[in-house]
């Protein structure tokens, strides 16, 4: 935004041979409303303009919703310290004078785009992170709620078992000291089945308990995976962090297809208790695990149909193996491997950048594994790396301090 044609085509060209995209304003008013309008990812903006200035322009930027994030680096021959420092207080990003030096302002529009972009993907993390704060405290008041009815129908299916015990020996006695019954007791003991009723009702009874069991086991899991109101780091097992993450997961380990069923080796080592978030650890385990299971998918996909019908199990046979062990320098290892399709090296480098997927649209957001390096590197000290080659599958490292 500039009010001299002369600089506008000079440095329009300049920055058009470079590959921008370049849109011209010559007042602030006009300024106003294509920024408005066409969202650039950057303003070049003069001070001494007709109409309104570009201090005026830069502060109606920075109160538009629209435009307000954009940044703006003044370009003028206004140099002296009061200015700088108004403009700065506008909420300009830079300050440029006149002459400009092209090649310094380029390395500064880069360095602003480039500042931009990470700011974008900062705000993107912290917005799914906050996501899964939520979900956390969601799941674990879900968790809550459930296990008082469950506690109630699991401490009566105890007694109920023992009721139907003591009706089925009181029907006995009856049918022995009585073996003539009249008629009617007969017809209704058939319509009713009662042998049946007789091994069948106990077996009812012991499936409910089961059930009970296995939701009382998924409560458990999601408590100790969430793991909320984590302020501080506390000594952590571990291993029933992975063993609370593989129950969740439990339904994407089970056979879609013959044969397909996932397999979990454990290898686990006598590990310590870890001073750790292990909230944010099992968000981890999550991530690397959901991932396997997704390369596991993606290669039987790949095996041909008939291949998978007659022969799956010699063609592929889907496993996740997870070792644990504590390392010579007060650390400890976590390895989650599989056998699926591998990763190519030139993917490898760019596996813990922000937003990047090898994953069709909708289905990743490229944030999983960013976040995991965050956690493990950032927050615990330790370290998250991937040896893989095409073909041979993947294995996940974790190293963290105890």
């Amino acid at each position: 935004m500039d009010d001299t044609p002369a600089n506008l085509g000079v440095l329009s060209d300049f920055l058009s041979d470079l590959g921008f995209r370049v849109l011209i304003a010559q007042s602030g008013e006009s300024a106003l409303k294509k920024a408005e309008y066409a969202s650039p990812d950057l303003i070049l903006l003069d001070v001494m303009m007709p109409g309104i200035d570009g201090f005026e322009t830069c502060r109606r930027l920075k109160l538009g919703e629209k435009t307000k994030d954009i940044p703006v680096i003044f370009m003028t021959a206004l140099s002296d310290t009061n200015n700088k420092v108004k403009g700065f207080s506008l909420g300009a990003v830079d300050y440029l004078t006149k002459p400009i030096q092209y090649e310094e302002m380029l390395m500064r529009i880069n360095l602003h785009l480039r500042l931009k972009k990470l700011t974008a993907q900062l705000h993107e993390q912290n917005v799914q992170l906050q996501k899964v704060s939520s979900l956390g405290q969601l799941v674990a008041h879900v968790a809550h709620e459930v296990n008082n009815p469950v506690g109630f129908i699991s401490g009566n299916l105890h007694y109920a078992e023992d009721y139907v015990k003591h009706l089925f020996d009181h029907l006995s006695l009856y049918q022995q000291q009585f073996p003539d019954l009249p008629e009617v007791i007969l017809s209704h003991q058939d319509v009713i089945d009662l042998d049946y009723l007789y091994q069948d009702l106990p077996k009812m009874l012991s499936s409910m308990r089961l059930g009970i069991e296995r939701i009382r086991d998924i409560m458990s899991s999601l408590r100790i995976f969430v793991r909320v109101n984590e302020v501080e780091k506390k000594p952590v097992d571990l291993h029933e962090g992975i063993d609370s993450t593989l129950a969740i997961l439990q339904h994407r380990l089970k056979a879609i297809a013959p044969n397909s069923k996932i397999q979990i080796t454990k290898d686990y080592g006598n590990l310590p208790l870890v001073n750790c978030y292990g909230g944010q650890l099992n968000q981890v385990f999550m991530n690397l695990l959901s991932n396997a299971i997704d390369a596991l998918e993606e290669k039987l996909q790949s095996v041909p149909k008939t291949a998978s019908q007659q022969t799956p199990a010699i063609q592929h046979s889907p496993m996740i193996r997870i070792q644990t062990q504590v390392l010579p320098n007060q650390q400890v290892q976590i390895s989650i491997a599989d056998n699926g399709k591998g990763i190519e090296a030139e993917v490898q480098q760019r596996l813990f950048d922000p937003f990047f997927t090898t994953k069709p649209s909708g289905k990743g957001t490229g944030l999983g594994l960013s976040i995991s390096h965050q956690i493990v590197v950032e927050k615990h000290g330790g370290q998250l790396y991937c040896r893989s080659q095409p073909g041979q599958g993947t294995e996940w490292v974790i190293e963290i301090p105890v």
